[in-house]
């Protein structure tokens, strides 16, 4: 288990390709792609994305584009982590947020810094000690993680505010959407007949709701652990 941030200085680092002037290049090109949350922006702007890649990339950082982490996963684009994010928390603060796919911990970093809490799994080991090192050198640590199956959530008794899912799946996963509370809302990507949308789904009394974002590409949401 990590606690949470303790040090902006260690956010802000960086010098060259990961400057600040590079980081506001990045964040100006999120505004003109319809990021509007002040909060998500500045906590893009202020997350060190080149922690959580190779050095060799780190040229690459505050690029808006996904980058290969290894094992056919990729490091999400930050508009789409910004987009994802801004779906997730717009409307309201969230104390305890479930994330199915930690990958290169980008998106928990990001999370860690906008909710109470974050707990999240991973079903590739190396990635899950990668993300937790990632984690701790960026001074983020009110983040749990945990290596498992991603399809079967986090089984606790605990009911999350929100749910995030940074892998593409025919159809929500029965056991995640049991571990949401009421008025908590899930952000996902869903595949239908071969194409992919980022889907908002919210918990009400009367059941679930379902609301298409946009075209997304994913990652396929897969069963079973590697160690």
């Amino acid at each position: 288990m990590l606690e949470k941030q303790s040090n902006n200085e260690q956010l802000h680092a960086g010098i060259g390709m990961t400057s600040a002037r590079t980081r506001d290049r990045l964040i100006d090109r999120l505004k003109q792609r319809g990021i509007q949350s002040s909060h998500v922006l500045e906590t893009i702007r202020n997350t060190p994305r080149h922690l959580f890649i190779e050095e060799a990339m780190a040229h690459k950082a505050y690029e808006d584009t996904a980058l290969p982490i290894g094992f056919d996963q990729t490091i999400s684009q930050p508009y789409i982590v910004a987009r994802m994010t801004e779906l997730l928390i717009q409307a309201g603060p969230l104390r305890t947020v479930l994330e199915v796919g930690t990958g290169s911990g980008y998106q928990t970093a990001v999370l860690a810094q906008l909710v109470d809490r974050v707990f999240s799994v991973e079903r590739i080991g190396a990635l899950h000690q990668r993300a937790a090192a990632a984690l701790q050198q960026a001074g983020l640590s009110n983040v749990n993680l945990r290596h498992t199956d991603g399809n079967t959530g986090w089984p606790t008794t605990m009911k999350f505010d929100g749910i995030m899912v940074t892998a593409a799946s025919k159809s929500l996963p029965k056991s995640l959407t049991s571990q949401l509370a009421m008025n908590g809302r899930v952000v996902i990507p869903v595949e239908q007949e071969g194409e992919q949308a980022l889907c908002l789904v919210r918990r009400t009394e009367s059941g679930f709701t379902h609301e298409l974002i946009e075209p997304v590409h994913f990652v396929p949401m897969l069963k079973g652990v590697i160690d």
